[in-house]
């Protein structure tokens, strides 16, 4: 269907466009920008007015608890292309299990899904899983989510492995030794409460490592989820030596601290665990200054794993649908252009994945978010598409709703 989408605030960070200039779809495409190709004549018209037209959104990190409702909780949100872990119930160790996803994902016309292999059989930290095998399935990187490899010889033969066939890492930087049973960060809160604490050091010490072995094999590394001021500073240190290392920051921890853990909120329990002020101002800092790309970690999460002292719930919170949201109020609470704010939820994660999203060049495909800047609403289970309900922001009010998604010019959420 030809489409032509009128009246908006065009904002393509990859490649600097930031104007109102109308957009024409073709053939699943971007047919052209600004002025209509010769002969374009629209079959539908989208008014933008008022809004801002970008790129859908990429996420780092989505878990697909049940892909149809996860996939539109993803649309709802502006999200277009979603890289989901290897941590599925079977884990994505098989390239059947692979295909088996990529296929329904596809079926369902929605969000595209980009699965992660597991780096490990079984996710078990010992084996190496069939990385060719799973990379022909479709996996665009392996990854052990947050299952530990406690053997680094076995880390590094995998890294020496991806690097021979030019595949991408990616790893939760946690020394599981170091964080054992904690449940918080290792700070004043915790011990107020009682918790169990995981220091810092926990994630430096697997950072560190990490990077150390990456060097050696030069593989392409990406460290998931930072959460400490020191760890983004190793990052920080790395990316300027030249290393091939990348990383996010997940939206919860670029607002949340281990203050909002309350009185035992289970709402606010994740992992890694929310860190000090002084962590999220420099989480903040970097993803400003483009040494991070942001995640939503959507990890859905029923009421029965919420339902629990703090130390048992599950750890994880909705965020597909928060994403775009949350990212502007970091936005504005930081004066970050919008421009820059939107490259860290769509280029810069497209870059990392490597894969074709993220920009409105003519030529790409038409996977594009429509959403009005100012439009505010309540989160409320209500107005959640996802499974899962729980988050830290439960009835708070956030700017920023998504009017309409396309993938590929369909579109797929809104009119």
């Amino acid at each position: 269907m030809r489409t032509q989408i009128i009246n908006g605030r065009l904002i393509d960070p990859k490649n600097g466009v930031d104007g109102t200039l109308d957009l024409f779809i073709a053939d699943g495409r971007i047919a052209a920008i600004g002025t209509p190709p010769p002969g374009f004549v629209a079959e539908r018209t989208i008014d933008a007015a008022g809004g801002i037209v970008c790129p859908g959104l990429v996420d780092l990190s989505t878990r697909l608890s049940g892909i149809e409702t996860e996939l539109a909780a993803a649309v709802a949100g502006g999200v277009t292309s979603l890289a989901c872990p290897p941590d599925t119930n079977p884990p994505l160790d098989e390239p059947g299990l692979v295909d088996r996803l990529v296929r329904r994902s596809a079926a369902l016309g929605l969000a595209r899904v980009y699965p992660i292999g597991a780096l490990t059989q079984q996710l078990g930290g010992e084996r190496l899983a069939e990385m060719h095998s799973l990379a022909r399935a479709g996996c665009i990187g392996f990854s052990q989510a947050k299952k530990p490899v406690q053997d680094r010889l076995v880390l590094l033969r995998a890294m020496q492995y991806a690097a021979t066939f030019g595949y991408a890492i990616r790893l939760q930087p946690q020394d599981y030794q170091l964080a054992a049973d904690g449940v918080a960060h290792d700070g004043e809160v915790a011990s107020r409460l009682g918790l169990a604490g995981i220091p810092v050091c926990a994630e430096t010490v697997a950072v560190s490592s990490s990077l150390e072995l990456a060097r050696a094999t030069g593989v392409r590394l990406h460290l998931a989820r930072l959460s400490s001021a020191a760890g983004i500073a190793l990052v920080r240190a790395a990316q300027a030596s030249g290393d091939k290392v990348s990383c996010d920051v997940s939206i919860h921890h670029l607002h949340l601290t281990e203050a909002d853990i309350g009185f035992f909120d289970s709402s606010a329990r994740f992992d890694p665990p929310l860190r000090a002020s002084s962590d999220r101002e420099a989480l903040r800092a970097a993803v400003a200054d483009g040494v991070a790309a942001i995640s939503s970690d959507h990890t859905p999460v029923d009421e029965d794993g919420k339902q629990l002292p703090f130390a048992e719930a599950d750890p994880g919170a909705t965020g597909l649908e928060l994403l775009l949201p949350l990212t502007l109020r970091w936005a504005n609470e930081t004066a970050t252009p919008l421009p820059t704010a939107l490259a860290r939820i769509t280029s810069d994660p497209a870059a990392i994945l490597g894969i074709s999203a993220g920009a409105l060049a003519v030529g790409d495909a038409a996977d594009i978010c429509i959403f009005d800047p100012e439009a505010r609403w309540q989160v409320s289970a209500d107005a959640l598409f996802s499974r899962g309900k729980n988050t830290p922001f439960l009835n708070q009010e956030l700017a920023g709703r998504v009017r309409t998604t396309l993938v590929g010019g369909r579109v797929v959420f809104g009119a």
